[in-house]
């Protein structure tokens, strides 16, 4: 017998949609009490995939259709957790905008990991200053799954993994690539673990990315900046190399999802 409870809707202030319908990103993170801090995760693949690596569901939120069918699989993974249903309009009035694949997980934000505990063994590893675009964020965390980048180190200034748009384009893979966020001085912490640092920036001085003494080093930190200014001046001055990928037809830069990606592709290769 199913274990789940399906929950009509019938009421929109009910402050159990709070999480769904009135709540900023900021307030879900409840910096106040991080032990009891929420994301919400959409689409069945990013709730799976937040499930798979153990992160508890708090409720649902969906079409009603999907509850029966779709969904399925997932709910009966959850035990009693509720399931607020409704039909899709329903839904859009509720949260303001279209539910992609039609349904929404609120989930509590699994503990913080420590940045030496997530760059324990790894090779390579990318860190992002101040990276604020949530979509940009998403795309970069789906290279670094693909392209074997072992950790991801952020700054507190940035946008969080855990956003439901940097969830949903990066198709959940912010929860196969371990991440945390960086101390002070962290280009001093990343040299006492090994690590040489790799910014990744236009300079005339810079090394093309495609040169081999890069590949020689056995441990790599790729280092991307700020979507318009790029990395701050005293970051490139504190890196051990400073990078370039070199452009045509005049174009001065890329969009920093795409320099990840072909910063990743290249600096991964054994």
């Amino acid at each position: 017998m199913e274990q789940f409870r399906l929950i009509e809707i019938t009421d929109f202030a009910a402050p159990e949609l709070d999480v769904y319908a009135r709540l900023t990103e900021n307030q879900l993170v409840n910096r106040a009490d991080p032990a009891n801090g929420l994301f919400i995760g959409e689409s069945p693949l990013v709730i799976g995939r937040a499930l798979d690596t153990g992160c508890t569901p708090v409720s649902f939120l969906m079409e009603r259709k999907h509850a029966l069918h779709k969904a399925r699989p997932l709910l009966e993974r959850c035990g009693t957790v509720p399931v607020f249903v409704a039909e899709e309009a329903v839904l859009c009035q509720l949260t303001g905008f279209h539910l992609t694949r039609g349904m929404l997980c609120a989930m509590l934000r699994p503990p913080l990991r420590s940045a030496q505990e997530v760059c324990q063994g790894a090779r390579r590893i990318a860190v992002l200053e101040n990276v604020m675009n949530p979509t940009n964020l998403g795309a970069i965390f789906r290279s670094a799954a693909a392209l074997d980048i072992d950790a991801v180190l952020l700054t507190t200034q940035g946008s969080d993994p855990l956003y439901r748009r940097a969830l949903r384009v990066s198709m959940g893979n912010v929860f196969l690539v371990p991440w945390a966020y960086l101390p002070e001085n962290w280009p001093g912490f990343l040299n006492k673990l090994g690590f040489k640092t790799v910014a990744m920036a236009l300079r005339e001085n810079s090394l093309d990315i495609a040169d081999p003494q890069l590949l020689r080093e056995e441990r790599l930190a790729i280092v991307l900046g700020t979507e318009g200014d790029g990395l701050a001046p005293q970051t490139i001055a504190q890196c051990d190399y400073t990078v370039r990928i070199p452009m045509a037809h005049g174009v001065d830069s890329l969009n920093v999802a795409a320099a990840s990606a072909i910063a990743f592709y290249q600096l991964t290769r054994r």
